[in-house]
């Protein structure tokens, strides 16, 4: 695959050091590692291997990825496999698409306190779909479901939001039946929000209570309770914003989704448009605006766009691909075979097939096909990365093809 004319490596490479030293001692070292990585990904400070194609000698030269969660060049590799594993999973049965986002003055008080807001967040979000379901009024059935954490907006602005997929049904609570929602309805986006909005704020509430949260800089007020008090009584009067998506027209559309949800921080290579004097051009939409006017390039100071990717770096250990109800990990190869028994005519069952076969064994996987004839490349050499006093190739580790 073609190198992007522009990358965040090459952005963080020109004005990542100057960034460095103007804030030193407001950078985390989380944040400073993702920095580093991105900046030595796939460089020949990390080492890397030389191939050579069986068919025609021609060589080439990869170096080796620094395999950070944060790495726009990382993501696709991480996301095919992902992919790959969940493919297996995916039901006969439409999946719907709900978003449940924080309110804009919340943001500041999940920016200071991530891993616990990001989780709440998670598990409110996962508890109001599973408890609606639930009831008898609505579906009256255990559901499965998988979240996805987003923090930015499309200008990277701290838009903190969770994408949920979920099917369109769920066990019925003995688990004898499938129990299908209405064609073209999943639950009522109003009943969520309601329920969405109170989850929440009690949780904020007992996390504030034991002491979990802290508060810097304009939000040190809120560690006083009547503080804090006041500062969210508005928002158990406003309307929060849970969206639900259109049915995807099926399985295929879910993997087509996730490829492009699941493993992307921030910004993606192929948005980033120009680094010259001005700044930072990329390309971003403005969701206020219907149609193909919401299609818009912004520029921003280097430093600006350094913060505000680096704003969403997540805490070291934090999962943000999630997976409740019927889909929890412990239970969800059982479930799933439950669900497609009660799904599956028995006849056929047994005729049942992936969703994409897998490859020919004789075809070589892109990466290792010759750029020059297609055939296979195979690693003749490996060296390992450069250090301190030592040249990058002045280690080198032949191997035998024979």
């Amino acid at each position: 695959m073609a190198r992007p004319p522009l990358e965040v490596a090459d952005i963080f490479r020109a004005h990542g050091p100057a960034w460095r030293k103007a804030n030193a001692g407001h950078v985390s070292l989380a944040q400073l590692k993702v920095m580093s990585a991105i900046e030595t990904c796939r460089t020949a400070a990390l080492g890397g291997h030389i191939e050579r194609c069986v068919d025609c000698a021609h060589e080439r030269v990869a170096y080796n990825s620094c395999r950070n969660r944060h790495c726009p060049k990382c993501q696709g590799a991480a996301a095919r496999q992902w992919l790959a594993e969940r493919e297996a999973e995916l039901l006969p049965v439409a999946y719907y698409h709900v978003v449940f986002t924080l309110p804009a003055t919340l943001g500041a008080i999940a920016f200071h306190n991530k891993a616990a807001v990001y989780d709440l967040l998670f598990k409110t979000a996962a508890e109001t779909l599973t408890r609606i379901a639930a009831d008898p009024k609505h579906l009256g059935a255990r559901i499965g479901l998988t979240g996805v954490l987003h923090t930015w907006g499309s200008a990277l602005t701290h838009h903190p939001h969770v994408h949920v997929i979920v099917p369109g049904g769920g066990l019925s609570p003995d688990g004898s039946r499938w129990i299908a929602c209405k064609r073209g309805f999943f639950l009522p986006v109003r009943v969520l929000s309601r329920l969405f909005r109170r989850l929440f704020l009690e949780g904020l509430t007992a996390l504030r209570d034991a002491g979990r949260l802290a508060f810097f800089g304009d939000l040190a007020p809120l560690a006083e309770q009547r503080a804090f008090d006041a500062a969210i009584a508005p928002l158990r009067r406003s309307e929060w914003v849970v969206y639900a998506k259109r049915p995807f027209a099926g399985p295929e559309a879910v993997l087509a989704y996730l490829a492009r949800y699941t493993h992307r921080v921030a910004i993606s290579n192929s948005r980033l448009l120009a680094l010259n004097e001005a700044g930072v051009t990329f390309k971003w939409k403005d969701y206020r605006i219907n149609g193909r006017d919401r299609l818009k390039t912004m520029t921003l100071d280097a430093a600006e766009f350094i913060r505000r990717f680096l704003m969403h770096v997540l805490p070291s250990g934090f999962h943000r691909i999630r997976h409740y109800g019927l889909f929890a990990s412990a239970l969800r190869a059982r479930n799933i075979e439950r669900i497609r028994n009660l799904l599956t005519k028995p006849e056929t069952a047994g005729e049942r097939q992936p969703l994409n076969a897998e490859p020919d064994a004789s075809t070589p996987p892109f990466a290792l096909r010759c750029p020059c004839c297609g055939g296979r490349m195979i690693v003749i050499e490996t060296f390992e990365g450069a250090r301190p006093g030592r040249p990058p190739s002045s280690r080198r580790i032949r191997i035998d093809t024979s």
